[in-house]
């Protein structure tokens, strides 16, 4: 079953008891640099986009030293879109994660990796049945030296020939980001017996889990 149906039918169950959120969310001077949580933690922030924002959200929550993940849309421009108007294809939009981690326990490299190695970036518009702009693969830096590491790790990567065809993820500044439905958030782990999360997101998270259980969080 399409992803594009499961959803909408996850619309009909969830719209009825979820509140709208607030959901705008923009590129602020705080974005650019590293900031201080209330914890006092001193945190930094990458946004990744490689296809749908629910397998992405279930990947990047299990790595030791990431604090929160948030699924949203970016790269648009259109203001506080919907899913729907995301699905429709005119947004601009990509189905986003942000992703707030500690630097002193995992960096932005080696989220870089998990980046890289947890989707197709040499396929245009589309991962596996997910077909449409808003799956593109893409990185928003938010700052220099994340530029500069992303790349150069996609120069490194098309270089070796890890993969048969060029790299055709896009890297971008960050410009804005709006928060997903709260149905969208942590969804596989609300949702694991839902047909998308049974069948797409648990093989490829099982997989993830032996390439990455150095680097899982430990419960």
């Amino acid at each position: 079953m399409k992803k594009l149906t499961l959803c909408l039918l996850s619309v009909s169950l969830y719209m009825a008891s979820c509140a709208a959120p607030d959901r705008q969310y923009k590129a602020t001077s705080s974005d650019m640099n590293n900031t201080i949580n209330p914890e006092g933690i001193k945190t930094d922030t990458a946004t990744f986009g490689e296809g749908c924002f629910w397998c992405t959200e279930a990947f990047f929550q299990q790595l030791d030293g990431v604090i929160h993940v948030l699924s949203g849309y970016g790269g648009g421009h259109v203001e506080n879109p919907t899913y729907e108007q995301v699905c429709d294809k005119n947004t601009g939009h990509i189905e986003l994660c942000r992703v707030v981690y500690d630097p002193s326990k995992i960096t932005y490299d080696e989220l870089l990796e998990v980046f890289w190695k947890t989707h197709d970036p040499t396929t245009i518009d589309q991962q596996g049945n997910d077909v449409g702009p808003q799956y593109r693969s893409a990185i928003f830096y938010h700052n220099a030296g994340q530029k500069e590491k992303a790349e150069k790790y996609k120069a490194a990567l098309d270089k070796s020939g890890a993969w048969a065809k060029p790299i055709v993820t896009v890297i971008e500044p960050f410009r804005n980001f709006y928060p997903a439905e709260n149905y969208h958030q942590d969804y596989y782990n609300n949702n694991q017996n839902q047909g998308y999360c049974r069948f797409v997101i648990q093989p490829k998270l099982e997989k993830f889990q032996k390439v990455f259980k150095d680097k899982l969080k430990k419960h």
